[in-house]
């Protein structure tokens, strides 16, 4: 790798690192409107940081015939997220005066939209800090949405070449230029985001734990404003919101800037879309029931109950309803099978994703059939798209390294002294983006606070290798990858 190209990925990082400096503004204006002059400086003395390290990096200015290749968008991507985790955990070393391994861990958190916390009394918390966690998961949500619309499929990670008509090739498909897409994408993501707090508002949230929430859930990130999540609030209305605005995070933003350029069946068409939906509402039905018949909870309430913590962890987004660890070892079993299944591609959720669930049911229909008609010649499709080898491939190599991270993950934690339940949910839920773990420690009702800071430094690493579709990471560290 050539020094003008990584000059070139500096004077990108410090872009980064100077929007990151003016985005802390606002928990400054929230600091000041709640009359909280304690903090300031915190913030105040992060930006200036931020700032001046950006500001270093883009003096020198953007090296001039200098074209980024496939190969070097995938140093880009995982540096981006690392360096603007670094920087945006500043503000909590300074306000809670917590260790840079927790702030961090909050911040990829955070940032990668996971939803897990090592954060208690957050009813009572600065309302800086609070409306910083709750940014650093919307901005972690739109960048993890421009990443998957369009760098993944020019990469051909994890069978995401499938979306590349809908998603890379912006030039013919959807809108003239890419940078109108991402107009379209950003407007979008505001308009949503705005939506959800009115109707959050609405609903019977005061406007700051509406504006949280509604960043928060729309990101598919889960930071609340309150320890009990979701539970603070008994209001029917406020739990089926939280759910539509989940649903909204969890299906793919370029489908939504298609149905804006006059396409009005594109998210319904999708056979994505429908079997998200589709798995969602079956779920809802056979857990709320059978909650209903092992609980004190009436049917409706049941089904309440588990569509909000179901659409939480299919979404990756993390915050809950009570405990569900509480109504069984069925349902125990069942919510962490749901950690593995994600939302839509090109959408703010983590996860496997559905598409890889469809993807693997069309490959093994049709080796049924060629089970069966051995000398029939079948073409595999999905979405009308055909299902060619390195697709498939692309899409086996990603999911044998997906389960072996978790794998790997889970004995380090083991190692390091945690019991099994813990290391397990907490590889799966860390590399899944969904937030809390199973067990006493890590489960809804808990934290991870109280685990030690090489768990905490394992689990970041986690994280960011789901966040960014694992192998994206995984290729840095081949020696090939550095030769030129």
């Amino acid at each position: 790798m050539s020094i003008a190209v990584l000059r070139l990925i500096g004077f990108i990082l410090g872009i980064f690192l100077i929007t990151l400096a003016v985005s802390m503004a606002i928990p400054l204006l929230t600091l000041m409107l709640y009359e909280r002059n304690d903090d300031l400086s915190a913030f105040l003395w992060s930006s200036l940081i931020t700032f001046v390290c950006g500001i270093a990096l883009v003096a020198r200015g953007r090296p001039e015939h200098v074209q980024m290749r496939p190969r070097d968008m995938y140093l880009l991507t995982t540096a981006s997220w690392v360096f603007v985790c670094a920087f945006a955990a500043l503000p909590m070393v300074f306000i809670q005066h917590i260790s840079y391994t927790d702030a961090f861990f909050e911040t990829m958190s955070g940032i990668t939209t996971t939803g897990s916390t090592i954060f208690t009394g957050l009813d009572t918390a600065s309302p800086g800090l609070l409306i910083w966690r709750s940014m650093l998961q919307w901005l972690g949500g739109i960048g993890f949405i421009g990443m998957a619309v369009a760098i993944l499929p020019l990469l051909r990670v994890g069978g995401m070449r499938l979306f590349q008509t809908e998603s890379s090739d912006w030039s013919e498909k959807v809108t003239p230029r890419s940078h109108v897409a991402a107009k379209y994408i950003l407007s979008i993501y505001l308009g949503l985001t705005a939506l959800s707090t009115a109707a959050l508002w609405l609903a019977g949230m005061t406007p700051f734990e509406a504006i949280n929430h509604a960043m928060t859930l729309i990101s598919t990130g889960g930071f609340s404003t309150s320890d009990g999540s979701l539970a603070h609030w008994t209001q029917p209305a406020i739990h089926w919101v939280a759910v539509v605005i989940m649903i909204f995070g969890g299906m793919p933003f370029a489908l939504y800037v298609s149905t804006l350029r006059g396409n009005r069946r594109a998210l319904i068409k999708d056979h994505q879309v429908q079997g998200f939906i589709a798995f969602l509402v079956i779920v809802w039905l056979a857990a709320g029931t059978w909650l209903s018949l092992n609980s004190d909870f009436t049917w409706l309430d049941a089904v309440r109950t588990v569509a909000v913590n179901v659409t939480s962890v299919v979404t990756t987004t993390g915050v809950a309803l009570g405990d569900y660890t509480l109504w069984g070892s069925f349902a125990v079993l069942l919510f962490f099978y749901l950690t593995f299944v994600g939302g839509c591609s090109g959408s703010t959720s983590g996860g496997l994703k559905i598409f890889r669930f469809q993807v693997a049911n069309a490959l093994l229909m049709g080796s049924l059939k060629q089970l069966i008609h051995p000398r029939a010649v079948t073409q595999k499709k999905y979405n009308n798209h055909p299902i060619d080898e390195e697709i498939a491939r692309s899409l086996l190599t990603f999911s044998f390294f997906f389960a072996v991270t978790i794998g790997v993950i889970a004995l380090g934690l083991a190692l390091i002294g945690l019991d099994w339940t813990t290391a397990l949910s907490g590889a799966a839920t860390a590399v899944c983006n969904v937030g809390p773990g199973l067990g006493d420690i890590i489960g809804p009702a808990g934290n991870f606070s109280t685990l030690p800071d090489s768990a905490k430094w394992l689990l970041t690493i986690g994280m960011l290798l789901g966040r960014l579709e694992i192998l994206t990471v995984l290729v840095l560290f081949t020696p090939v990858f550095w030769k030129y």
